[in-house]
């Protein structure tokens, strides 16, 4: 999804939505080359990749339960030691 949206390569459609004016600012002032629509549609695919994830995990969760905070920092020590191996990896590569 992420792809179609930085090119832009699907049909598009006009829309009007209303948001807070300060919001709105900050936005056009970050979205930069691309655009404030591009820059808005990034940020509502971020927010449905979101929205999926979480109903992933409930259903998940209500399958097998709830995942501990041992669980949680466990797998975050986990793609941390894959990090560092991919950047140490990667430097002995160049």
């Amino acid at each position: 999804m992420r792809g179609r949206i930085e090119g832009m390569s699907e049909p598009t459609g006009k829309y009007s939505i209303t948001m807070p004016r300060d919001i709105a600012e900050a936005a056009r002032s970050r979205s930069g080359p691309s655009g404030l629509s591009a820059y808005v549609a990034a940020a509502v695919a971020r927010q449905i990749e979101r929205d999926n994830l979480s109903e992933l995990i409930q259903v998940a969760e209500a399958e097998h339960g709830p995942i501990t905070d041992d669980e949680v920092q466990a797998l975050r020590d986990l793609l941390h030691q894959a990090r560092q191996r991919q950047a140490h990896d990667g430097a002995d590569s160049a």
